[in-house]
């Protein structure tokens, strides 16, 4: 400090004066209550014209120019009009393409977007609270390790467990791939011969988080599925027995529960008892089904799951939230710890207080937006009972669809043991090249057709067209308009006569 030119006085008034215009100019961003109200109340009109269209909104709007109108305002050093960006929002970002929120979206496994989480997000964004140190926010980390344990004994798991609330699916398994590298002490030289076991069914985010976590050289084993598309334990003792043999290291088995295809839940009962045998990590995806514990008929389905190492359940799917909510617990927390734990010196002062463990020592993520609090209010306010009624209702859903779909003349796969529905047209004795273009033109005139969003797979070469009934918002109404939309793309291709299925 002392080498350095005093200030005149002077350039001291200057420098005052010139921190006073910069600090008028950026008032901009700290609306008064006026602006905030103007700001609030055309936000908020925007919001309730897209509930209202609802359930009348179109599953999949094909846009002649897919959104590019976005770009007809630019970032500017001004601002543009309120009215003109909110349009502009309205007309090129919410209209073209799928409506997750729509009851008539059954693609994919939409994230449905309850509106108590959506105010939730409002507020944990408009107070800002840093829940990623328990020192920095006591209350918001104390909140998103309750909604942790509240999950963790949704699944079963001891007291031993920890997990995160992450962005997903995705980042949600690579925690846990890490954490079982760690675990597991899977060194440099140890990757070329460590096994993971896995079946066609496995989401595609493991061999990515495998890759990521710096595992891309692991022997990957597709193990048989059954008819049902479930891996056969059977199938899985024999391989490892197998590597066991040849000098490999069995590593880690991931199960599945609500495969994305087809809505599998692998026999995560027997998985248990061959990974306990063999001393392998028991990793189980569940970010498609795992909520349907809430029901009887989601718990009987999942036993087992309590078994595994680590878990991975996904609210923006089964839970009917937001997007960019994963759950990861690890049954012994300090695995979880141990792999994601660490500090900087200016962290010292947040060091000194324990009683809490921080949420960042539990994830890769050190900054992250507060997503207990989408979770936390909507069970506060409406508690679990409406929601395993929805899911239930999705269960139901789904085997009224596969019967009344075989109705109309297609091919149907496996009973859902969840709430996804696998079908295609299927002439006796046509080629399946043939068979394959067929289902294509259906699928995509109902894409073209846009009143329901249905989507297809492939399944051992075969198009296979999917349905999915997971929205909150889906009901008997919606399913019943799928079917007509598919009778009308059977009539429309000739493929039936209109009063055939009438």
């Amino acid at each position: 400090m002392s080498d350095e030119q005093p200030i005149s006085d002077e350039s001291s008034a200057a420098l005052i004066e010139r921190i006073r215009r910069l600090e008028r100019a950026s008032r901009a961003l700290d609306p008064g209550s006026g602006r905030r109200k103007t700001l609030r109340n055309a936000v908020m009109a925007s919001s309730e014209r897209h509930l209202r269209k609802l359930h009348g909104q179109k599953g999949y709007v094909a846009g002649a120019d897919q959104g590019a109108g976005v770009l007809s305002l630019p970032v500017a050093r001004a601002g543009h009009d309120l009215a003109d960006v909110i349009a502009l929002y309205e007309r090129e970002v919410v209209q073209p393409g799928a409506h997750p929120s729509a009851p008539s979206h059954l693609a994919y496994i939409p994230g449905s977007g309850l509106y108590h989480s959506a105010l939730a997000d409002f507020l944990a964004a408009i107070s800002n609270k840093y829940s990623s140190i328990f020192f920095s926010s006591p209350g918001a980390a104390r909140l998103e390790n309750m909604m942790v344990r509240w999950v963790a004994d949704l699944v079963g798991y001891p007291e031993s467990a920890l997990g995160s609330i992450v962005s997903g699916g995705s980042i949600a398994n690579l925690t846990a791939v890490v954490t079982a590298r760690d675990a597991r002490d899977i060194r440099g030289g140890d990757v070329p011969r460590a096994v993971v076991y896995l079946t066609t069914q496995t989401h595609h985010c493991i061999q990515k988080s495998l890759r990521i976590a710096g595992l891309g050289e692991v022997q990957l084993r597709y193990v048989a599925t059954d008819a049902r598309h479930r891996m056969r334990p059977d199938a899985l003792a024999t391989i490892i027995s197998d590597d066991r043999a040849h000098g490999l290291l069995p590593w880690m088995i991931v199960a599945t529960a609500g495969s994305t295809d087809v809505g599998a839940v692998d026999p995560l009962e027997d998985i248990g008892d061959v990974a306990e045998r063999e001393g392998c990590w028991y990793h189980v995806d569940a970010a498609y089904g795992g909520f349907f514990l809430l029901t009887a008929e989601g718990r009987r389905l999942l036993k087992g799951i309590e078994r595994s190492h680590s878990v991975v359940l996904d609210p923006h799917k089964s839970l009917f939230m937001p997007w960019g909510a994963g759950v990861v617990i690890v049954r012994d927390g300090r695995a979880l710890v141990e792999s994601h734990g660490t500090s900087g010196h200016y962290m010292q002062d947040a060091l000194r207080d324990d009683s809490e463990i921080s949420p960042a020592d539990l994830s890769p993520e050190l900054t992250k937006p507060f997503r207990g609090l989408r979770i936390w209010l909507p069970l506060m306010l409406l508690g679990t009972q409406p929601f395993a009624d929805a899911l239930e209702e999705k269960l139901l859903l789904a085997r009224y669809f596969r019967g009344e779909v075989a109705k109309l003349g297609f091919e149907v796969g496996p009973a859902p043991e969840l709430s996804v529905v696998t079908y295609r047209w299927a002439p006796p004795g046509m080629p399946l090249e043939e068979t394959n273009a067929l289902n294509q033109r259906i699928i995509e005139g109902t894409h073209a057709d846009g009143r329901v969003f249905l989507s297809s797979t492939m399944l051992d070469g075969r198009f296979t067209l999917r349905m999915v009934a997971l929205s909150f918002r889906t009901h008997k109404r919606n399913i019943d308009m799928a079917l007509r939309v598919l009778h009308e793309q059977l009539v429309r291709i000739g493929l039936v006569e209109r009063a055939a299925a009438q």
